[in-house]
Formats: C-alpha cells, sequence, structure tokens
C-alpha cells in the first residue's frame, strides 16, 4: 500500500527558511504527497515564499500553532499527517521511508533529528534527544510528527491552549491506538536558531524543565521565549 501523504507547514513569519524546507520536498523520492503550508499571523513574505513551492497556501490571519496545524489537518486529503516544522529540512527519501516504516500498528512517530550546524553542543543535545525518543522517555518530536488522519481528528487534533509540550500532548493523546515510535533510517535536519539565541546550555535546560514539570503539573500556562 502507498498512502497519500499531507505534509502540512505552520508557518509564522518563516520566509527565510520555509523555502529551503519546500525544496527539500520537491527532491522526495515519494511520489504520493502533497503538502499545505498554514500560514498564521505573518507580517513578512512567508506566503509570496511558499505560494509557488506547495500545493496549498491556508492564511490565517492570527498567529497559532496549534490552530494552524489543526486547520491544516482539517483540509488535508491524505490519510496520512506528516506536521513539519518550517524550519525543518526533510533528506530526499524520509517520505518514502515513513510511507513503508509507520504502518497501522502505529500511532504517531518521529523522525532522526540532526542539527543544522555541526557544532559538538548540538550534535551532543541531538544524541540524547534521539535517544530519548528511541526508548519512548519521551515522546516527542525533532521537528516532525507522523499520525493517522482518522485518529487525529478523533482525539480532537493538537490542544490549541497548549504554547508548550503541545506535540507530546497529542502523542500521548494518540497512544490509545497504538505506540509511538522513532523511524531511524529517515532523518529531519532541524534549525538551532533557538539554541543560537538562547544558548545551547540554557536552551537545554529549558527543555528538560518543561519536561520535567509536565510530569507534575498543567503547562497550559506555559509559553516559550519568541524567536521571531
Amino acid at each position: 500500500m502507498n498512502p497519500v501523504i499531507s505534509v502540512i507547514i505552520p508557518a509564522h513569519n518563516e520566509e527565510n527558511y520555509l523555502g529551503a524546507t519546500l525544496q527539500a520536498l520537491r527532491e522526495q523520492t515519494y511520489p504520493y504527497f502533497e503538502v499545505l503550508v498554514v500560514s498564521n499571523g505573518c507580517q513578512d513574505n512567508t506566503v509570496e515564499v511558499a505560494r509557488d513551492k506547495c500545493d496549498r497556501v491556508i492564511d490565517l490571519p492570527e498567529r497559532g500553532l496549534g490552530k494552524a496545524r489543526n486547520t491544516g489537518g482539517a483540509k488535508a486529503r491524505g490519510e496520512l499527517l506528516v506536521f513539519l516544522d518550517a524550519d525543518t529540512r526533510l533528506d530526499a527519501r524520509a517520505l518514502e521511508v515513513i510511507a513503508r516504516r509507520f504502518t497501522p500498528n502505529y500511532s504517531s512517530a518521529t523522525l532522526l533529528g540532526r542539527p543544522d550546524q555541526g557544532r559538538w553542543s548540538y550534535r551532543l543535545l541531538y544524541f540524547y534527544k534521539n535517544l530519548f525518543h528511541r526508548f519512548a522517555l519521551h515522546c516527542g518530536s525533532s521537528g516532525v510528527i507522523c499520525c493517522w488522519r482518522d485518529q487525529f481528528k478523533e482525539v480532537g487534533g493538537f490542544d490549541e491552549r497548549l504554547n508548550v509540550r503541545e506535540n507530546s500532548d497529542l502523542i500521548l493523546r494518540l497512544k490509545r491506538f497504538g505506540p509511538y515510535t522513532l523511524i531511524a533510517d529517515a532523518v529531519a535536519v532541524t534549525s538551532m536558531r533557538r539554541y543560537e539565541t538562547m544558548g545551547a546550555a540554557r536552551g537545554a535546560w529549558q527543555w528538560l524543565k518543561i519536561w520535567a514539570q509536565s510530569m507534575l503539573s498543567d503547562l497550559h500556562h506555559r509559553t516559550y521565549e519568541p524567536i521571531r
């Protein structure tokens, strides 16, 4: 079976990164997919960058990651959804590998993450992040979340009230349909711009702190520091 994949990219002021992300999708070896870009609250040229490089652009007036993703999921034609960050590039075989490896036995997945810079601190950070994902110590995302459209709709999609840990929240709710997995033979190269802005040590500490807090408390009041 060759599932149709809908790649959904939420984008807020992403004119500097989105072009490379979309170009990587145009180089995919898997032919059965569509790309939806959901611009949300943009004040730059994100929509113009996306218009000729994807199948559909949806332009929302207000900023909101959860709403952008849910809007894309509602408009998607594919039975397999891939939510992709606007600053994350897939290797050329990624969708082909996802179509083969992400079977109905699983409810959600992410890919092997790789930083877009070679600094040892970033490589070390992603070594541990991939390790956490591989053994499901943290069921999260390396810029990519895969799930089945019908299951996504049944659990109500992303919680639009959450600004942190929204990926893990979705994955946790999807687990009633099957386990989460790391697809380790497909790579997602993601931007280190947040860590460049905050510093690698501080960024890693914030991620660990929020992860620990999520085990003990409600995170609906928490937000990430904006980087754009």
